[in-house]
């Protein structure tokens, strides 16, 4: 006797089984309704936030690492060979222009300037005495003309032993801050031997390098008329400080080199600045801005909204339909936290900032606040409270 199939099957398979086989089934069913509802249902809008491109004169500061040296520092040297007396001056405090400041042992200056002065006595009264004679013929020619040698050499001797014994006061050549003395007192000191230094501190010079790459790349923005150089090539110059804070007060680059240097590739540079307050100190090293030059017609865009890729540089543009497409760029410089462009976008475009990994070509998105902008409309949310909180206070 031969079973139906659907009899054989139930013979051969428990409840356990059936079960299993029920909820596959069911399974498959719910999965196929889900996909039909998929398409059926309407595509969702990505969020993104997008910014202008805009076309503006842009000011393009460069900024150094510099460091500060006095206007004049000098060498305060002896002039005179003696023993150091005395330190009038203490290590480190501002010192002012023709201030002793060593003062070497005297005693054998003195002396000298003591014969200089007898033997210019005497040379002058021996010419005093020959000068009528000559005139009268009392005394030759050759007479004459060594009393008048003797006397212009007397004179000149007992100058340099004037001169030897004023330099027995060595001075401050300039008023600013002494360094440390080289010599104690009681030491031997020779001619020309180095005592201390002096750093005129106001103004104050601060030294820096231009690479010449980018000296370079400045000049050719010009020449095709991308960029402005400032009238009279007089730059405007900020310092920050090494504890991070700005100087109050600004400088002016007053010198650029016409050459680099060829160990080096630099060029040489220097600002002045005010420093009357003496708050900054020679040596100090400092982050200089120079301000002057200006970008024309310039498109600069954020650097977050660039991809590069192997194929160049891009941006995703957002269409008045809102929907993504691709805009090849050519980018040059880094301006601050913007690049600027070069080739690929003409102004008005709007390019997505922020939700570029959702967007693709095609996509349909929506434009919402970036958070920059949420960041700026709350604090002058909290700003309006704040003003509107004492306005109440005052009224009750």
């Amino acid at each position: 006797m031969t079973l139906h199939p659907l009899l054989h099957l139930r013979h051969g398979m428990n409840l356990g089984h059936l079960a299993a086989f029920g909820a596959a089934l069911g399974l498959c069913w719910f999965l196929s309704a889900c996909k039909t509802e998929k398409k059926n249902a309407p595509s969702v809008a990505l969020p993104v936030s997008v910014v202008e491109v805009k076309v503006a004169d842009t000011p393009w500061p460069a900024a150094f690492q510099a460091q500060a040296s006095g206007s004049r520092s000098v060498e305060v040297r002896a002039r005179v060979q003696g023993i150091i007396e005395k330190r009038l001056y203490t290590e480190g405090d501002f010192v002012k222009e023709g201030q002793v400041l060593f003062e070497i042992e005297r005693d054998s200056y003195e002396a000298q300037m003591q014969q200089a002065q007898a033997q210019f006595r005497n040379a002058e009264r021996e010419w005093h005495r020959v000068r009528p004679l000559y005139e009268k013929n009392a005394v030759s020619q050759k007479e004459r003309d060594a009393a008048l040698a003797a006397y212009d050499s007397s004179r000149a001797a007992l100058r340099t032993a004037r001169i030897n014994l004023d330099y027995c006061k060595v001075v401050s050549p300039v008023s600013g801050y002494s360094s440390k003395e080289n010599f104690t007192v009681g030491n031997l000191v020779s001619n020309n031997s180095l005592l201390t230094y002096v750093n005129q501190t106001d103004p104050m010079h601060i030294d820096f390098s231009i690479a010449a790459p980018e000296r370079m790349r400045r000049q050719e923005l010009a020449a095709v008329g991308r960029l402005r150089f400032p009238d009279g090539g007089r730059y405007v110059a900020r310092l920050r400080l090494l504890d991070g804070s700005m100087y109050q007060g600004e400088g002016h680059v007053t010198f650029i080199d016409s050459q680099v240097q060829p160990t080096t590739g630099v060029i040489k540079a220097r600002a002045v600045f005010d420093n009357s307050k003496g708050q900054i100190m020679p040596g100090q090293y400092v982050r200089l801005f120079m301000d002057g030059d200006v970008l024309t017609n310039a498109i600069l865009i954020p650097q977050k909204c660039v991809m590069i890729t192997q194929q160049g540089s891009m941006v995703m543009g957002v269409d008045k339909d809102n929907k993504v497409y691709v805009i090849p760029i050519a980018v040059s410089e880094t301006v601050g936290d913007k690049y600027l462009v070069d080739s690929g976008l003409k102004g008005g475009e709007r390019i997505v900032l922020e939700g570029l990994v959702k967007a693709r070509p095609g996509t349909q998105v929506s434009i919402q606040p970036s958070m920059e902008e949420l960041a700026k409309a709350k604090a002058a949310k909290a700003k309006d409270a704040a003003d509107e909180k004492p306005a109440t206070t005052d009224k009750k």
